[in-house]
């Protein structure tokens, strides 16, 4: 760009800020700036109360000790000082992390205690002079721990899941299925499974895996804290299947003979499963003492046992004739 150039559009520019409307518009925002300046001064000087976030550390921690609870890495402080020294705490870094030493507070019986009135005092001297603790949430800190002692557990589904229409829950499975966990002596010996967070899932059709944490529990570490589900549904069906009549209850003197010797057992079940289903995973009974009670032209036939995914299992006769044989 040539020199006349530039000089031109000096010129444009200085004529457009320094025209007589974009004059009176400078001078407002002038005094519109003053204004709002000599307005936050006074405001800042004010006195105010605010919620202001301080780290937690714990410090000193031997290598063999774990720490089998989940500790405070925050509290919240309620401060009363001038609106300058709020802004300052809640824009700049000038409140340092408070520590708490882990061999001044531990207790033998594996739990420590950082009480309210210690807290106070650390914190106090983490803000300035004329700032005023007002308020400390949590009002204490505990921690729990332990060196090293640990079992192995497995995990338990803690919610409800809810199969599609016209599908049902064939199985789900964890990974991992156990999980280590960390504590007291007496908790551990307490503590025969964990259990995940509620959860719930419906409509599922295919599928499905999530990750879902471990429900915490007071005291106790959980390693891992997060494990996966996987839900495997199945499409319901329909099948039939000739199930024997087994006699039960015969004096050793005698024979009870049905007919037919076999029924058909009607009943819902997962696709998939179905080819697994045999006649021997049923049981269908009749019993020679009823028989012997109440003798009548026919007896009454009784499905006792049906194998694990069946539902709605219903034999097709109630009733079948019978001859009872002396040996």
């Amino acid at each position: 760009m040539s020199e006349s150039r530039l000089t031109h559009l000096f010129r444009l520019v200085r004529n457009f800020f320094f025209s007589s409307i974009n004059k009176e518009f400078l001078i407002f925002l002038f005094f519109l700036f003053l204004s709002g300046t000599f307005w936050l001064v006074l405001s800042l000087n004010e006195t105010y109360e605010r919620e202001i976030k301080v780290p937690v550390r714990l410090v000193g921690v031997p290598k063999n000790v774990v720490i089998t609870s989940d500790s405070e890495d925050t509290i919240r402080v309620t401060v009363r000082d001038k609106g300058y020294a709020l802004v300052t705490y809640m824009f700049g870094d000038v409140v340092r992390p408070l520590e708490i030493n882990f061999k001044n507070y531990a207790k033998t019986e594996g739990r420590g205690l950082f009480p309210a009135a210690d807290m106070k005092k650390q914190l106090e001297q983490r803000f300035y002079s004329g700032s005023k603790v007002i308020a400390v949430k949590p009002e204490k800190i505990e921690f729990y721990f332990n060196y090293g002692l640990n079992k192995r557990v497995p995990v338990k589904f803690l919610g409800k899941i809810t199969p599609g229409e016209s599908y049902y829950i064939a199985k789900t499975k964890f990974s991992p299925d156990s999980i280590t966990i960390y504590a007291s002596e007496s908790i551990l010996d307490s503590i025969k499974y964990v259990y995940t967070e509620q959860l719930d899932i419906t409509d599922v059709t295919d599928t499905l895996t999530e990750n879902v944490n471990i429900r915490k529990m007071r005291g106790v570490k959980c390693l891992p804290s997060v494990v996966d589900i996987s839900i495997y549904p199945d499409v319901l069906t329909e099948e039939s299947i000739e199930v024997p009549i087994t006699p039960i209850n015969v004096p050793a003197d005698k024979v009870l003979r049905t007919f037919p010797s076999r029924v058909k057992v009607s009943f819902v079940t997962g696709a998939s499963l179905f080819r697994s289903i045999h006649p021997e995973n049923f049981s269908v009974v009749v019993d020679y003492n009823d028989v012997a009670d109440h003798p009548s032209d026919k007896c009454n036939i009784y499905l006792r046992a049906t194998p694990h995914g069946v539902t709605k299992a219903t034999t097709q006769l109630k009733q079948v004739d019978y001859l009872i044989e002396q040996q």
